[in-house]
């Protein structure tokens, strides 16, 4: 009798992030509902993040944990994923380690272990996707490699066109006025890009049956570079010699129009930019637009640099503007205290 086999064929991708937490002792003041972020992580044909939460408390200890998290609805019902962390210190890993969707370590073993050096350590978290195929699926022949794929406008992003289509205005369909500025755009992408602008073109609101609308409470300049965004996911701005200013005003358009992404760019440009004299005007506009990592970066160089600070025109407008702020930053400089 012959034997006869079956199997499932599945597709897995594995992709590996350094993860770094700066800011421990500020994290540990966060509540227990609180993570970070990671940047977003293209893995297996979805967007991920990976959220560190610093203040669990289960059997009375307090725990860190790493969660991997899907930012969209999958397309398929059988994708599968698993995070593997390993802590960093001088380069050889550690015990953190796991298979599951989230992992856990108690606080005192990882503040033991010698992996926070300078107040911020590195986790090594490896995604791995796997999709189930069906059985009757077959892998399709690849395509030669000196053949473009039709209509592929000779090898030209999709961003590209999309550029192209904004700058030449071609089928405008609405022009949008800022302070007098007039930028003709296109309804069906800004929409699919922005809750704010869906709701406003081809909701209830008067906007849905107007050739031009107003936008107030941002520069011209600004929305230009929010504008550019939504047709490209590029923003050329903030490369600049000005860019963590530019930044500063594109992260409140960003989180006015619902462009998450935006937001996420802004936040690591700030995040990478911030200094003594920039610190407190940064850590109001995190406090106040919801950027729990451009927070906690912030409140760290605050904690490190109290009398500096202090003395900073940002620093009157935060206690102005955020004056709850303040309990943050007293726990952090406790916690560097002790």
């Amino acid at each position: 009798m012959g034997a006869s086999f079956s199997s499932n064929l599945t597709d897995a991708e594995r992709a590996v992030h350094m993860f770094k937490i700066n800011g421990y002792s500020a994290t540990r003041a966060m509540a227990r509902t609180d993570s970070l972020p990671s940047k977003r992580l293209a893995v297996g044909g979805y967007l991920w993040e990976v959220r560190y939460t610093a203040s669990l408390i289960a059997d009375s200890n307090h725990w860190v944990a790493l969660k991997l998290v899907l930012l969209a609805a999958p397309r398929r019902a059988d994708v599968k994923a698993a995070l593997r962390c390993r802590l960093i210190s001088n380069s050889v890993t550690s015990s953190i380690d796991g298979h599951i969707a989230r992992v856990q370590a108690r606080r005192r073993e990882l503040r033991a272990s010698g992996a926070i050096v300078d107040d911020a350590f590195t986790v090594e978290c490896t995604i791995t996707v796997i999709t189930e195929l069906p059985d009757n699926v077959a892998a399709a022949p690849a395509a030669p490699a000196n053949v473009l794929p039709p209509f592929s406008g000779r090898g030209l992003s999709l961003s590209h066109h999309l550029g192209e289509l904004l700058r030449r205005g071609t089928g405008a369909d609405v022009t949008l006025v800022v302070s007098g500025k007039c930028f003709p755009a296109h309804r069906a992408i800004l929409a699919s890009r922005s809750p704010v602008f869906m709701a406003s073109l081809f909701g209830d609101m008067k906007e849905k049956s107007s050739r031009s609308v107003e936008i107030r409470d941002i520069e011209p300049q600004v929305f230009g570079a929010m504008l550019g965004f939504i047709y490209t996911d590029s923003v050329p701005e903030l490369d600049q010699q000005d860019g963590v200013v530019v930044a500063q005003h594109l992260l409140a358009a960003a989180d006015m129009c619902g462009l998450d992404g935006l937001k996420i760019m802004c936040e690591e440009k700030l995040i990478a930019g911030a200094t003594v004299e920039t610190a407190a005007t940064t850590l109001a506009l995190a406090e106040q637009h919801g950027c729990p990592r451009l927070k906690a970066r912030c409140v760290e160089i605050v904690a490190a640099n109290l009398d500096a600070v202090m003395a900073t025109e940002g620093y009157k407008h935060l206690m102005a503007s955020s004056p709850l702020v303040m309990n943050d930053l007293l726990r952090a400089v406790r916690g560097r205290k002790s």
